[in-house]
């Protein structure tokens, strides 16, 4: 895609989801996987932001009205990296079940190979920033007996191989869009292709 044409993330996803080809230039992304070779790209996303008025205001609106609607605080209106606050909040959640304040997605991890057993707990809530990596350390690390060995690991969604920096967020939005919660990823031995 030439650098002139800008296209957002969203429209990108749409028109990946029908064909696999880049939308300015025709040429094959990629055969079976394109989307996983969309990046976030922070410096496009701040170019957005200034061409499109009152964008990030209003995602950022809409992103206080979802939590207010779950009578929730919205993680960015906490405060944050101030040691008094960050011990008043470690002492408040000391018994009880402590979450990071950032977005939570609720994971189901199923076992697809008889090679390895299942998870001893599959249903797991983490961060919507925790990456396909992340999970696969998790099962290395409950399953292999070792972190290390999470590259014999791969990680599906709908009998889709999931890219290693894919965020479970990026996950939820484009591979489990209209289903409902829990997100359910499969592991299984790695696949050498």
């Amino acid at each position: 895609m030439l650098a002139k044409d800008f296209v957002c993330k969203s429209c990108l996803v749409k028109h990946l989801e029908e064909k696999k080809t880049c939308p300015t230039c025709e040429n094959v992304i990629h055969q079976s996987h394109p989307l996983q070779y969309i990046s976030f790209d922070r410096t496009m996303q701040d170019i957005v932001y200034k061409l499109v008025p009152n964008l990030q205001e209003d995602e950022m609106r809409r992103e206080r009205d979802f939590y207010k609607s779950r009578n929730m605080a919205c993680p960015k209106d906490l405060p944050q990296n101030h040691e008094e606050d960050n011990e008043k909040v470690m002492e408040a959640h000391a018994e009880s079940d402590f979450h990071r304040l950032d977005e939570q997605v609720n994971v189901c991890l199923e076992c697809m190979s008889n090679n390895f057993k299942n998870l001893q707990r599959r249903f797991i809530r983490c961060s919507s920033q925790a990456t396909i990596t992340h999970l696969k350390k998790l099962v290395a690390k409950k399953i292999l007996n070792g972190i290390d060995k999470y590259r014999e690991i791969d990680i599906l969604c709908n009998e889709e191989l999931l890219g290693k920096d894919h965020t479970l967020k990026f996950v939820y939005v484009t591979r489990w869009r209209f289903r409902d919660p829990p997100l359910r990823l499969q592991f299984r031995p790695r696949v050498e292709l």
